[in-house]
Formats: C-alpha cells, structure tokens, sequence
C-alpha cells in the first residue's frame, strides 16, 4: 500500500477519533495538495505499486473527505493541541500552497463524484474561513461571480450554484445573521445577472443559451432554484435588504411561465413547490434555525413583496394559466403517466396542493391589502375572489377523478389536503379569511349567505367540521396540534372560534349538512386508495364506524379527570405569557407520554358529554364536535392546573366556554 494511502488513512482515522496523527502538519499538507492536483510525490516503485492498488481518483476522492472533514472539525468544539495541528494544516494548503485554485478546478471535471467533493470541500471551507476571519474566500468568489455573469448551463455553473447555496445553508442553520448578508452582499449584483438570463422578464425563457447546453438546462435550473430558496430564508431571517434576496417575488411571472411552458415535468413541480414555500413565508423551514423576524424595518419589504407575487399570480390565473398547467399521475418507481380518461390514475395531488395553496394564499394577501372597501367595490371583489374559486375547481375538477366526484365544493379541501395536515390548516385560513372579509358586505341573508358560500367552496364551518372528521373527532389531535412548535393551527383555531361564536346558527346549519354526507370524505379518500390497490371498486366502500379511528398521534393522553399519576414532561412555561405570544415560547415544545385512548374510553367520553353539549336534535356531527370541544377543553384546563401546559392557555380557554354557552343557549 501506498505511503500516500497510508499517511491519508491514518489522517482520516486520527479526524473520526479528534486525535492528532503521527506525521507533521506539513507531510499532510503535501499529500493532500498532490493528490488533489493528481500527482505523485513518491519513488518510481511507489507508483508502479499505487497505479496497481489505487488510482489517481481514488486518492484525489479520499483527499477531498480528508480536507472536508478537517474543515468541518475546526468548527465544533476539540482540544487545543488537535485543533493546532488541523489549523496548521489548512494554513499551509490554502494559504502557502494556494489549493483552493486547484479545488475550483474541479469544478469542470467530468467524473461527478470528484466535481461534487469539490464543491463540498469549498463550501466547507468557506464557512470556516468566513466564520473564522469574517471575509469571504477571494479565489471561490471570484470563481463563482464569474459563471454567474457569463452563465452556461453545465458542470461549472453546476458546482457554483452548489456550493453557494451549500454555504448559505450551513450559515443559516447556525444563525450568523451578519455574516449572511454580508455573504449575500458580496454575490448581490452577479445573482441578479445570473437570474436576468435564466428567468428574464419577458415570455422567451432559456433562448440565449446555446443549444449544446440544453440538455444540461434543468439540471443548472433546478439547483438555481434551490440557490433562490436560500436567498429567500436569508431575507425572511435577516431582513429583505437586498434585491437578489427578493428574486422569487420579482422573477414570479418567468416562474409561472415556466411551470406552464415546455419543461420537464419535475422541473415544474420544483417551480410550484418553492411559490408555495415563498407565499406561505417557510423559505428553507427544514433546514434554517431561529424565527422569521416580523419587527426589523427591511421585514416591511416582505409584506410588499408577497403582494406582487400575489398579484402576479392572481393576473395569471384571469390568463387561464390554470388550464396550462400539466398534471400527471402520482410518481412510482415505474415513472409517472398523463392523468385523464377511464384509466383510473390517481393524480399527483402533490401538485394540485402546491397549486391551490398558491391560489388561497395569493387571494388572502390580496383580501389583506384591500382593506375595507365601500360596498360595492367589495361586491365586484367578492365576485372576482368567488370567481378565482371556481377557476381552481374547474381545474381540480378536471386533474383528479377523486376530486370530480365531490358533491358538496367544500368537502374538496379535505380531499386534497387530507395527508397534509399543515397545508389543510392554511387552506383553511385562507378560506376562512376570504370569507370574512366578503361577508359584511354581502347583502345577503343568513341561509342565503350560507348557501353562497357552499356553493363557492368557501364556507369555514364546513371546513372546520370536515376537518375534525378526518381526525374522528379525537380531541387529542387537536391537543396535539395546539402544543406543537408550529403556530398555524392555533392561529387559524382562535379565529374560527371568534368566527363560530358570533355566528352560531351557521354552525348550526354547517353541521346538519355535513351530516348529510354519510361517509367523511377524508376517511373515504384513504379506503377508495386501498381498495383500487387490491383492485376493488370504490363503489364498495362502506360507512366508517362511529368510534374514533386508530389516527397517529403525536402524544396520547389519558381521558380520565381523576388521575393525578400523569407520566408527563412539558417545558414549563410563565403563566403570564398570552396565547398571542405562543410563537416566542416555541421552544418549550411538550413532550408528553401518555396511556393511549381505548375505543371504549372514547365512546364513553362522548357518550357523557353529548347529552349536555347543546346539540342539534339528531345531528350527529354537532354532538360529535360539540363533544370534541369539549373534552379538548377539559383537557387543556387540567394540563393549565397542573403547569404542564407549554403557554398560557386562558384566552383560549375562555373562547371555548363562550362556544360551550352558544350550545347551551341553542338547545333552550
């Protein structure tokens, strides 16, 4: 074995270990330099025995790990003497030997497992450096800029765009807010160059590129994208100061052109998905720490941002842009097909989510904006909202066989998002605010009103009471929900509370016509899917039973009132803080282990508490929801006695014993 092999694999063994190894800080070096530059700094013999055992990229490969870990190590914590020896290491490759000339280099090179350690290499790099000195590495700079301002899609631009949005990620996850726009700022001008030739602001995508490239175009493309995600995280995190960190809201109509033009399918399913991410504000929620910061002045630029994205989208969709867009059927191992005809494939409801929520999320931000209007520029408005609704379910309608076959429009929310419960959660905010924000101005009667809204697909008791049926009305859920990190549903649950109090025989008339559909639609969508599998017809499908199905939980409570054993442990949180300031003790997540509910148990909670709900006479999905708020509040008034409950609950609380005296006074 080779002294190259060796010396790398003790270097290796000693980085795991965060020991010091045998050889000196220059032997290292020396080794990883030549083996990164594909040479051999040995005798004759050692190559005719190397060229047997291991060849030139292996040895640039296991180089590449070596340095990347070494970069990766001098970040965390380690003992003194190991990190000298490390520093010593990257002083003398990247500072006397100048090897990050040489990593850039590979950047062109065509074997893809080298070119990609390459550019993980540099980003690691990067963060080290620039954690450590505050400046950013000048050679990876201007290597990058350069394929920015003269881009070509194919291996270079490939590993630039790689390794940056590598970088930013990484300083992102470790919350070094200044070092982030000063990184930004240092590439401002190159990204906004970049995304002019890619993403141009008129309707002829992707023509200045050669046509030996295009076959390269969604690969660059897709990992623009990603780069344009972490420009966005950047700016909901450290303030929109920046122009290249508004890209997706500036570039949206060449975004949407290429969702309906002639690109690869998942190239438009990328497209779609980082709209939705942009609109809802979780731009890099799965990899980013800390909260988006609403207070600082650059954050005001958001809420004008979302606005033109939202308007962009609005416009485009009066274009018929819905009729443009392809869906095909959901992904397998064999590939995807074309949804349509009597085959029977299920569509990509991926896409269709991704697409409705874009539309709801698009016409609450322009609801926002428009303020109170006089009454009848809110009518026209009603109907312009009315009508975007009905262009999104001609086009659901018309992509999914599940879909077309829904009577009731409202149900279709608990179809689509039915597998998503954050996504159901927003859909139903939207709706809940559109419909809000229509409803003074209507100039209808209650009935009548009720009876628009359903037919619009927009009425939120509907929507609140399919949502509780695809959970069985087990209150624990919503329990689980309401403790969670994520404050969505508690904001949209306090809200339709103030909605449902104040308009009680709405719920009322809600709940006799859920009731009227036998069989939840959230519930049967599950079935349908399992019985086409084992090739049974839909038509089989019968009515779920009454009791509570076995949902997955995220915890599990005991439903008894009397036992003061709970086996519990939740982060304890001042009373004092008010259920509006849930989103800054986020933190204090519950981690609650708990007897899991029996079906017995749940048959008699309802059984015990429906008779004193307030009900509608023989509606059993008022009973059922009355009870499931019920317990729910029982539940949370325990954890609240006991301090177990992660913010203080008591605004909450006092809406649903305000829903608790509406049931009371509707049965007198």
């Amino acid at each position: 074995m080779s002294f190259s092999f060796k010396l790398l694999t003790d270097t290796y063994r000693c980085l795991i270990s965060g020991s010091c190894p045998q050889h000196s800080p220059a032997d290292v070096a020396a080794v990883l330099f030549s083996s990164v530059c594909g040479l051999v700094s040995s005798t004759a013999e050692d190559v005719k025995v190397e060229s047997e055992k291991q060849s030139t990229s292996e040895l640039c490969c296991i180089s590449l790990t070596v340095i990347d870990n070494m970069n990766l190590l001098l970040t965390q914590d380690t003992p003194g003497d190991v990190t000298l020896f490390f520093e010593t290491c990257l002083i003398k490759l990247f500072r006397d030997m100048d090897v990050m000339t040489q990593l850039v280099h590979l950047f062109q090179t065509e074997d893809q497992i080298i070119r990609h350690l390459g550019a993980k290499c540099v980003s690691t790099y990067v963060v080290y450096h620039i954690l450590k000195s505050g400046t950013v590495d000048a050679v990876w700079q201007q290597r990058c800029v350069e394929a920015f301002l003269s881009p070509v899609p194919g291996a270079d631009l490939d590993s630039c765009l790689w390794s940056l949005t590598d970088v930013l990620k990484r300083l992102l996850k470790s919350s070094h807010q200044e070092v982030v726009r000063s990184l930004v700022s240092s590439f401002d001008s190159s990204l906004n160059a970049l995304c002019s030739e890619f993403l141009p602001e008129g309707k002829k995508l992707f023509t200045s590129f050669p046509k030996t490239s295009s076959n390269h175009w969604e690969t660059t493309f897709c990992l623009l994208l990603d780069l344009l995600e972490a420009l966005t995280a950047s700016g909901l995190r450290c303030g929109f100061s920046l122009p290249s960190q508004r890209l997706v809201h500036t570039r949206c109509p060449a975004l949407l052109a290429v969702i309906s033009g002639s690109s690869q399918y998942f190239v438009k399913k990328k497209v779609l998905l980082l709209l939705k991410r942009t609109v809802l504000q979780r731009s890099g929620e799965d990899w980013t720490s800390g909260e988006v910061l609403p207070n600082i002045p650059e954050y005001q630029q958001l809420d004008a941002d979302v606005n033109v994205l939202a308007q962009t989208v609005l416009t485009a969709v009066e274009d018929d842009w819905l009729q443009s867009i392809e869906v095909k059927s959901v992904s397998f191992f064999g590939g995807t097909g074309h949804v349509g005809g009597d085959g029977g494939e299920e569509a990509d409801f991926v896409m269709l989510r991704a697409v409705s929520l874009l539309l709801l999320k698009s016409m609450e931000v322009h609801v926002h904006w428009a303020g109170k209007p006089a009454a009848a520029a809110a009518l026209d408005g009603a109907k312009e909202d009315y009508g975007y609704l009905q262009r999104l379910w001609s086009f659901l309608r018309r992509s999914s066989l599940e879909l077309r076959n829904v009577t009731h429009l409202c149900h279709w929310v608990s179809v689509l998002f039915g597998e998503q419960d954050d996504d159901m959660v927003e859909a139903a905010k939207a709706l809940l605010s559109i419909f809000q924000h229509h409803r003074p101005s209507s100039g209808l009667d209650d009935v009548a009103e009720q009876e628009a809204a359903c037919a619009s697909s927009c009425n939120p008791h509907c929507h609140f009471l399919l949502l509780l049926q695809s959970i069985s009305f087990d209150h624990s859920i919503l329990l689980d929900f309401l403790i969670s990190a994520e404050t969505c549903f508690l904001d949209y649950f306090v809200r339709y509370l103030k909605h449902v109090i104040n308009d009680w025989q709405g719920f009322s008339r809600a709940c006799q016509r859920v009731d009227k559909s036998r069989r939840p639609v959230a519930l049967q969508q599950s079935v349908t899917r399992k019985s086409r599998t084992s090739g049974a017809e839909c038509s089989s499908v019968q009515n779920p039973p009454l009791e509570p199905s076995g949902a997955i939980r995220l915890v599990d409570y005991d439903s008894s009132d009397q036992s003061e054993s709970e086996d519990m442990d939740i982060s304890e949180v001042d009373p004092a803080t008010s259920v509006c300031e849930k989103q800054e003790t986020a933190e204090a997540t519950a981690f609650v282990k708990h007897k899991q509910y029996t079906s017995s148990e749940c048959t008699g909670a309802l059984t015990a508490v429906a008779p004193q709900s307030g009900q509608i006479p023989g509606c059993e999905t008022s009973a059922r929801a009355l009870a499931c708020l019920s317990e729910l509040r029982a539940v949370v008034m325990r954890l609240r006695t006991k301090k177990l409950f992660p913010y203080n609950p008591s605004s909450l609380l006092k809406l649903l014993a305000q829903v608790h005296v509406c049931s009371q006074q509707s049965s007198n």
